[in-house]
């Protein structure tokens, strides 16, 4: 008999499919603990397209960096600390930030408006003194300006000067600092760019001399790093930079060595998140020792790692389409959109684990799978691959088809558009046994406000 939950790689830690499951009927499960949810119950009652959040998962996740982190710290007597920061543009959904804020993560904002979200909660109250706030991204005069209010309101917040003129413009700023490099190191990633239009080279900050108040050495080299050896050569990089300027701003005691850690998206073996921290730790340990100075703090911004892994996204199986000619024997055409609700599909051309969310025992094809849209890059291909999914003419008309997009948490809900006027799934969160309504399906009467109608 098949292992059905090994095909479909559900139940492995490493690639993120621990807490999920095959039922005896051939049906997705979701376990919380010794609580589980039936995905295709979940359907029923909310209807598809849906996306579905396990705020559970997100908590689950950083506490096994914190872990881990501090287990290396220890192992390596690495007398620095451990801070992540949770960069709030891979989700900015309420149902992640609060729970992650909760568990013990500080923030990380690009922007103003997101920036006016952190203003919100500090006014009402909802996080505790100690949480720190980093700014990174272009600062406009208004994301300026809500610096300043907010770090005279005693928030501890950080602005990163990426520029000459966020240099000049917070020269008199009371708090804090950052700077941020631009390594000479290329990395393979989703952000694979030959110049970078952000931060300084590390000459010039040399050339910038005492930085008041510097703080944190900042860098980031990309989305999605595939290879263990480049994570660990940015921070190799990255402190060998830090001795450097430190040299000229002792007040520097933290190195932010940026996002970037990789998700299994396609349920690949990849390096684990033990052996990127091990390694980092044990890199930047040796460099300290060999210069003899403290080692610095850490921080860290993996959101994709922390986020990713705690949503999916469902679709229905519309009808199929014969294709000649083709590795791919049919379009399956979906309910929804790919360029709309997964937009990474088209925009980086970012690949999925897809799975059946019912008739997971059942004969399988070679399918593409399309969305419902009038575009024809409204697809998705696995790469010109093929997805294997069960045969429809071996289901009858009793029930439909339904399929699950896996690892779907990070960014694209930001990201999502209205091609088409295509209304935005509905999404529910899934916590402690209890469904909670986060987002209504759109109505057509909803979407064209949208646009002026």
């Amino acid at each position: 008999m098949k292992n059905y939950k090994k095909f479909w790689k559900l139940g492995i830690e490493e690639l993120g499919t621990k807490d999920f499951d095959i039922n005896k009927d051939g049906e997705l499960i979701v376990r919380e603990g010794n609580y589980q949810y039936n995905i295709l119950d979940l359907i029923k009652k909310f209807g598809a397209p849906l996306e579905i959040l396990f705020p559970w998962l997100v908590e689950k996740r950083l506490h096994n960096l914190f872990e881990t982190f501090n287990y290396y710290l220890k192992a390596f007597n690495y007398k620095g600390k451990f801070f992540y920061h949770y960069p709030m543009k891979v989700s900015q959904n309420k149902e992640v930030v609060l729970p992650l804020i909760s568990e013990g993560a500080n923030l990380e904002v690009s922007s103003a408006n997101e920036l006016w979200l952190v203003k919100k909660m500090w006014e009402q109250n909802q996080f505790d003194s100690r949480i720190k706030v980093i700014c990174n991204g272009p600062k406009t005069n208004y994301y300026l300006s809500l610096i300043s209010e907010l770090r005279e309101k005693n928030l501890n917040i950080i602005p990163i000067i990426e520029d000459l003129l966020e240099l000049q413009a917070l020269i008199n700023y009371r708090g804090d600092v950052g700077v941020r490099v631009d390594l000479d190191v290329r990395v393979k990633s989703h952000w694979d760019k030959k110049i970078d239009r952000f931060g300084f080279s590390w000459q010039e900050i040399l050339d910038l001399g005492r930085i008041r108040n510097l703080k944190i050495l900042h860098y980031h080299n990309g989305k999605q790093v595939e290879r263990l050896e480049d994570l660990v050569a940015q921070a190799k990089r990255g402190m060998e930079v830090y001795v450097k300027i430190k040299e000229k701003n002792p007040t520097l005691d933290t190195l932010n060595i940026g996002g970037g850690f990789a998700v299994s998206f396609t349920k690949k073996r990849m390096y684990t998140l033990d052996q990127g921290v091990k390694k980092i730790i044990k890199t930047l340990k040796k460099i300290s020792e060999k210069m003899e100075i403290p080692p610095p703090h850490l921080i860290c911004e993996w959101g994709s790692y922390i986020v990713a892994p705690a949503q999916i996204t469902i679709f229905r199986v519309l009808f199929e389409k014969k294709i000649e000619n083709s590795i791919a024997k049919k379009w399956y055409i979906i309910d929804g959109s790919f360029m709309n609700d997964l937009i990474d599909t088209w925009a980086i051309r970012q690949k999925w684990h897809v799975i059946p969310v019912n008739f997971m025992k059942e004969k399988l094809s070679r399918v593409w799978l399309a969305g419902s849209s009038c575009d024809s890059d409204d697809k998705y291909t696995a790469g010109g691959n093929y997805i294997l999914l069960p045969r429809l003419d071996e289901l009858g008309e009793a029930e439909d088809l339904y399929i699950a997009v896996l690892d779907t948490g990070a960014y694209q809900d930001a990201l999502a558009s209205h091609h088409c006027l295509l209304s935005s799934p509905a999404k529910i969160v899934a916590q402690n046994g209890i469904l909670m309504v986060a987002r209504k399906r759109e109505t057509p009467e909803e979407v064209g406000k949208l646009f002026g109608w």
